[in-house]
């Protein structure tokens, strides 16, 4: 068991500064890089301006620090093959290779895996035509949902009411390429109504061991209204993922999907991210994700009890029955402060204040997603600027906890929602 590790985590968002915290927590850990990160991860590790494509680079930098495992946070590089090149390398690498990643990398794929191996989801069909999909469309049932087959920052979903709205959506992710390569093939499925629930899980190939589930807010704006964006708060876990519901999943969903994986050759090692639907005829599979959500990780690693290097050392060894991962019994909630305007055009480079104030308190976290440092200061640079996030004993002390931390930092064009956590009252 070493204790002098160094560890190179890919990426620059809330997400991995969440991961980078709980690696800074390891005893095992020595010294954390991050490529390329961003001011706040810069506090607890050494960034390095490589970019997160940058495959060559990253791994002639892994290999020149010796470094002895490499956690990749990010989509891009998943399911573009990182793994396999840093595997190829010799290099200890934290994340499922390219033939598993697909998992997140495809709809299409992830949906004919289901249909296979009989996991409960949507009914779909696939196309790759869009005169056959607007054919389809004709005698379909709406609302009805389309969505780019590739990686599109989790915004390649239109939910559509009527065939007009439809055949314009197939026009806009098909034909005008509206998320680029991504809608070279696309999915229309049924329209599920339920709460919405991620479930974020570790996974060595054949085992899977549950985290604690959370609840995304993707909508820009309050009661759920305004365009979709990579997530506006989180909270953990959530009260609607019931025993019933964690039965059925673990009997249904989880293990099979695991199990679906390696029997198609792509065993799948590292973060299966499960968004689930809760329906009136049980839970079903929204999607898939190859890693960890954001703002998921910022509510779900809070609150992990082991150390995150010997999970993912046992994820990558094929060892993770012997694991026994525990959550404390609390809750967290985050909320996302963004730059006013998000997720269409907004202003960055603003001075961002008051980020001392969380220095040495329990239980609260403020996460850095857009933010880089400019001379002596920390600077706004992105949509979602930070994830203020807190613990507290429930849910309600939780989110209590989270909006007062919000008031000890400013920005100029400081924005956020002010309902995050609404779905607690109705429990």
């Amino acid at each position: 068991m070493r204790n002098d590790m160094k560890v190179l985590i890919v990426g620059s968002g809330g997400r991995e500064h969440a991961i980078a915290t709980s690696v800074a927590k390891s005893p095992r850990v020595q010294k954390i890089y991050c490529a390329p990160g961003n001011a706040g991860i810069g506090q607890i590790a050494e960034c390095v301006p490589i970019g997160a494509m940058e495959f060559d680079k990253l791994v002639a930098f892994a290999k020149e620090k010796q470094i002895d495992l490499t956690i990749v946070g990010m989509d891009d590089p998943l399911v573009g093959g990182l793994v396999d090149e840093m595997e190829a390398a010799g290099l200890r690498v934290f994340g499922p290779r390219k033939n598993a990643a697909i998992l997140e990398g495809s709809k299409a794929f992830s949906k004919d895996l289901m249909k296979k191996y009989h996991i409960p989801t949507a009914a779909y069909e696939n196309f790759d035509d869009p005169e056959k999909a607007l054919a389809y469309l004709e005698n379909a049932q709406f609302p009805i949902v389309l969505k780019a087959d590739g990686l599109a920052l989790g915004k390649g979903v239109l939910i559509c009411e009527t065939l007009e709205e439809a055949k314009a959506g197939v026009r806009t992710i098909m034909e005008d390429k509206k998320f680029g390569t991504a809608g070279n093939r696309m999915v229309i499925e049924e329209f599920m109504t339920g709460r919405e629930v991620s479930v974020l899980s570790f996974v060595d190939g054949k085992t899977i061991k549950i985290m604690s589930s959370a609840q995304d807010h993707k909508r820009a704006l309050d009661g759920d209204q305004g365009l979709n964006t990579g997530g506006m708060g989180n909270f953990s876990p959530s009260p609607f993922y019931t025993k019933e519901v964690d039965d059925f999943c673990q009997k249904y969903i989880y293990q099979a999907t695991v199990d679906a994986m390696a029997a198609e050759g792509r065993p799948f090692k590292g973060v299966i991210f499960f968004g689930l639907m809760l329906t009136d005829k049980g839970p079903r599979v929204l999607e898939y994700n190859a890693r960890f959500g954001d703002p998921e990780a910022q509510v779900v690693l809070p609150r992990m009890k082991n150390d995150i290097i010997d999970v993912m050392e046992a994820c990558i060894d094929g060892t993770l029955d012997q694991i026994d991962l525990q959550f404390e019994d609390n809750a967290a909630v985050c909320v996302v402060l963004a730059s006013k305007g998000y997720p269409v055009a907004y202003e960055k480079g603003f001075v961002i204040h008051g980020l001392e104030n969380f220095e040495g308190k329990e239980g609260y976290y403020c996460f850095h997603a857009g933010t880089k440092q400019s001379g002596q200061d920390i600077v706004t640079n992105g949509g979602r600027v930070l994830g203020v996030t807190a613990t507290g004993a429930t849910l309600k002390v939780a989110r209590a906890n989270a909006y007062e931390a919000t008031k000890w930092v400013d920005f100029e064009n400081k924005y956020m929602r002010t309902d995050i956590g609404k779905a607690i009252d109705e429990v």
